[in-house]
């Protein structure tokens, strides 16, 4: 089986979310199920360089290179003129979308298309799996293509707030047929819906959690694409997210202060000190050390987290927070940071090492999002032995048992969840986790559990490797 991923980002190549680590995850879980994936991304700055990049195809504007890196078979779609700049993927250095993204990945679409309809370097896919709104028109394209020969297309929705939408002007230049310029095509409240264009041509999509997957299918939720969705409910199934569990290793992990096991987990505390050490706290043994990382974002439930502050203070908890976002909020929690020295600690940026510090020095991680597809930091935590404390929304519902009296009784709890998203549930879920932290045999079974979940990627490649064989045999 062979499967062609197109995505605009692939870790450890280029990441801005969630999707890189999927992309360069996935493939490799894959493998062992006998699934031979390449991965197309473009050559951003410095990857046509990479060492055995090779020409296997010309294409519009470019060329197509092949090379192995990082364990991956990659597809370097290398236009100079669209990709090779400084900037990220999609914004320029001055923070602003890059004026040419329609063009940028209709052209990464286009040649997705063409190499799934005619392959290239004598390799062929079997099955086209596209990947958010910047290569959803690949399955249009390679439905209106007359070269070689159609392929079955899959469709993953990371996060549907993620749309683009751009104007109808644009449908001669981009290729696109004008016949299905239409509410039942890739037509979006007068534009051009690159995201809604997969949704209606895939033949099948999936999202990354089976929560998200009902969720997208309400208004709250599908952000004006819910119709559409649940018009194809019969094609739509969520598969859960993994982490690599080689990057992801607390008994390997070079960032901590001490790496361990479940079996030594007592070792912990050692990384426990040297995160309060980094963030200018001083825990107490008897309150949890509470840690964020992530967006400072209203999305992320961030407003409701400074709202609960006063709240998880008085408990005698402490927290360390990294973090970048919204102006008001980065300086909100650096003047709790002034005004609870010891208490509060805030990094407002972003360090991988800390982020790996945080998993494994905090006590219980938080995960306040109003909405999260599928959510990674969750399964990091477990992974590590952190109790997440999660909105019950989307892949956090799915990925934590919450400590509730059935749950302790049945000893199979692994964090906390609140519902409703508001800053009072919040509270309450602050103080169950306070009070779970003071029952040492509680909570130690609580993090055993944690690090016991599955949340590596062999259950989700299992899953898709059945659905590409589905799709195949059709």
């Amino acid at each position: 089986m062979k499967v062609l991923f197109a995505v605009s980002e692939c870790a450890p190549f280029v990441k801005t979310g969630g999707l890189a680590d999927v992309a360069g995850a996935l493939p490799k879980a894959l493998a062992a199920q006998g699934v031979e994936a390449r991965v197309m991304m473009p050559a951003y700055p410095g990857l046509a360089a990479l060492k055995g990049a090779k020409p296997v195809a010309e294409m519009e504007g470019g060329r197509l290179l092949a090379v192995k890196a990082e364990g991956l078979s990659l597809l370097l779609l290398d236009c100079p003129g669209l990709f090779d700049r400084p900037g990220g993927p999609y914004l320029g250095p001055d923070g602003r979308d890059w004026i040419d993204n329609p063009f940028r990945f209709a052209a990464l679409s286009r040649a997705a298309a063409r190499v799934a309809r005619e392959g290239a370097g004598g390799w062929k896919p079997d099955v086209l799996h596209v990947h958010d709104w910047q290569t959803a028109l690949a399955p249009l394209y390679m439905r209106q293509s007359a070269a070689g020969q159609a392929i079955p297309s899959v469709l993953t929705i990371h996060n549907i707030a993620f749309q683009g939408v751009f104007g109808a002007a644009l449908i001669g230049a981009l290729g696109l047929d004008p016949s299905g310029f239409t509410p039942a095509g890739y037509e979006y409240y007068g534009q051009i819906g690159f995201l809604k264009a997969g949704l209606v041509n895939a033949d099948r999509i999936t999202t990354v959690s089976p929560t998200y997957a009902r969720e997208l299918t309400q208004a709250r939720f599908g952000m004006g694409l819910e119709g559409v969705i649940a018009a194809r409910r019969a094609d739509l199934e969520g598969v859960l997210n993994g982490v690599d569990l080689d990057v992801w290793n607390p008994a390997a992990d070079a960032h901590l202060a001490a790496p361990f096991t479940a079996a030594t987990i007592a070792g912990r505390a050692k990384n426990r000190a040297a995160l309060a050490e980094r963030f200018g706290l001083v825990p107490r043994d008897d309150a949890p050390l509470f840690g964020l990382v992530g967006r400072l974002t209203r999305q992320k439930g961030i407003d409701l987290l400074l709202e609960t502050l006063p709240r998880l203070l008085a408990r005698g908890a402490s927290l360390a927070l990294i973090g970048t976002g919204d102006a008001d909020m980065e300086a909100a929690f650096r003047a709790a940071a002034t005004a609870h020295p010891g208490r509060v600690g805030a990094v407002i940026g972003y360090s991988e090492e800390l982020a790996h510090l945080m998993q494994g020095g905090a006590d219980v991680i938080l995960v306040p999002s109003r909405f999260e597809p599928c959510g990674l930091t969750q399964l990091y935590a477990l992974r590590y032995g952190a109790a997440p404390l999660v909105a019950r929304t989307g892949g956090l519902a799915d990925t934590v048992i919450d400590a509730n009296e059935a749950a302790i009784m049945a000893g199979c709890a692994t964090g906390f969840q609140f519902a409703p998203v508001e800053a009072a549930a919040l509270g309450d879920a602050l103080d169950r986790a306070c009070d779970a932290f003071s029952d040492r045999a509680l909570w130690a079974q609580i993090t055993a559990n944690a690090m016991a979940a599955e949340v590596g990627w062999g259950a989700s490649a299992a899953r898709y490797a059945a659905l590409y064989s589905h799709l195949v045999a059709r």
